[in-house]
């Protein structure tokens, strides 16, 4: 099942679950825009070389399409297209005034110099200047961009249309971003793992924790669940994984990252274990926070952790999520748990519209506002309706914007 079949079949599920009519369910769909453009520039060595672009604009029935820039070797035009839809349904969870985008270049960022990955996003803005804005679609950072592409993007799209810093968001918080925006994702992945454990009566001194992926996602949720004196007991990134049974110490496993280029390998303060075995570990909470698909018919069945929060996108192939379903498996969807980073994003456009600024206070307060109000709506469907999570979710946002469709009426 391809990224966007997967999309489809959740969809369906949630369609079927609210009654849509054939009609509302085509026109959901279908994505508003697809883009692809060649994006030529010059290597350092002087080589030409051309590489795929992507921006698929999903839907603006709920207001500005919003969704990130990846830069990594397996974006395709279908992965996009799924990752879209996501967005749409993800900014109606957290019912922030938003719908859904997508867009990506196909290239792998670690083999590129600095100046080539700026010429490479300035060129990717020239092709795409005429279909973004702050009114129209809006990037963000996702895996393999950060805050300072987004600021040459920023810088780029002002050549053409002057001041507009809310065209996008994730930017520096020196350069019109916002103060808690490269750890929102995180943070609100952390936010809605305590109210799982409140929901089930759980302490978190007794929960033991394994996050998959180390990255900006996987070390803000990390730290946050070791300041809320949860065990984190094993952490992993593309150099392998790393466990500890006493909990691993959070913060040191940060600082060696940092110092290392980014990069658990070498780190000595666990011991070494791989991927798939962290996977597999027997812990109170699994959080996938790195490539999608990484649980699938493979390995469903070995995998033992009685919760699993997807702090990655699409982690969890369809058929896996039926198998740990089946066995009881509490999974907090990636629409509602990865959420945190569209909605600090938003509270970065607003003020940018605005021309005024929230201190850090005011984001982690706004921020945990937003994520707990969604997460008690998702979880109170779920319970109404006796679905699971993943189901309540996709009802409650598509029914937020099955509504907005209807009340717009046709173009």
């Amino acid at each position: 099942m391809t990224p966007f079949e997967a999309a489809q079949f959740y969809f369906t599920r949630a369609a079927d679950e609210l009654g849509l009519p054939d009609s509302m369910r085509r026109r959901l769909l279908v994505a508003k825009r697809e883009v692809q453009v060649q994006v030529t520039i010059e290597m350092d060595s002087g080589e030409i070389v051309t590489f795929i672009g992507y921006r698929v604009q999903h839907d603006n029935s709920r207001g500005p399409m919003k969704g990130g820039f990846r830069y990594h070797p397996q974006v395709d035009l279908d992965e996009v297209r799924s990752l879209a839809a996501l967005m749409t349904l993800k900014t109606a969870v957290v019912n922030i005034p938003y719908g859904g985008a997508k867009g990506g270049i196909a290239v792998d960022v670690h083999k590129l110099s600095v100046r080539e990955l700026e010429r490479l996003t300035r060129k990717f803005i020239d092709a795409l200047h005429d279909v973004i804005g702050p009114d129209i679609d809006i990037p963000a950072p996702d895996m393999g961009t950060d805050s300072r592409v987004m600021a040459w993007i920023m810088n780029q799209y002002n050549k053409y249309h002057g001041f507009n810093p809310g065209v996008v968001t994730g930017k520096p918080a020196e350069y019109y971003g916002i103060p808690g925006r490269e750890e929102a994702t995180g943070r609100g992945v952390g936010i809605v793992t305590l109210k799982v454990l409140g929901r089930l009566g759980r302490k978190p001194p007794q929960t033991r924790v394994a996050i998959q992926g180390f990255g900006n996602v996987g070390s803000h949720t990390a730290k946050f669940l070791r300041d809320a004196e949860c065990k984190v007991v094993a952490i992993s990134d593309a150099s392998g994984g790393f466990y500890r049974a006493d909990g691993i110490d959070v913060l040191a496993a940060i600082r060696y990252s940092n110092q290392n280029n980014r990069s658990l390998a070498g780190y000595t303060g666990a011991d070494h274990i791989t991927n798939a075995e962290l996977l597999e570990m027997d812990v109170d909470i699994l959080i996938p926070a790195a490539l999608g698909g990484v649980i699938d018919e493979s390995n469903a069945e070995r995998i033992k952790a009685p919760i699993i929060i997807e702090a990655a996108n699409e982690p969890i192939r369809p058929e896996a999520d039926h198998t740990l379903a089946e066995r009881g498996v509490l999974i907090l969807p990636d629409v509602l748990a990865n959420a945190g980073g569209v909605t600090v994003s938003y509270f970065e456009w607003a003020q940018n519209r605005q021309h005024y600024k929230w201190n850090l206070d005011r984001v982690r307060q706004e921020l945990e506002r937003g994520m707990t109000q969604a997460f008690e709506t998702v979880w109170d469907e779920a319970k109404q309706r006796k679905v699971s999570l993943r189901t309540a979710a996709y009802v409650v946002g598509l029914e937020r914007v099955a509504k907005a469709t209807t009340l717009a009426g046709l173009e």
